[in-house]
């Protein structure tokens, strides 16, 4: 599964994976994807967390890799 735009916050401590991912979605178009890789283990919870609360489309998570659909 291919990106738009890939963010490489592995070895980044909550809250900065969610951070860059609300700093660089406004880079894609509505539509599009980011795919978000982090290893620390509170993305699981934050990244799908901060999808709901900004009403944008958590479309994969699998392990490392989060995949996220801007809606809006």
């Amino acid at each position: 599964m291919t990106a738009d735009l890939e963010l490489d916050c592995r070895g980044m401590l909550c809250p900065l994976p969610v951070i860059m991912l609300a700093k660089r979605l406004p880079e894609v178009a509505v539509g599009e994807t980011v795919a978000v890789l982090a290893d620390d283990p509170a993305a699981a919870v934050d990244i799908p967390a901060w999808c709901r609360m900004r009403s944008q489309e958590l479309v994969l998570a699998d392990g490392e890799l989060y995949l996220v659909r801007r809606l809006s």
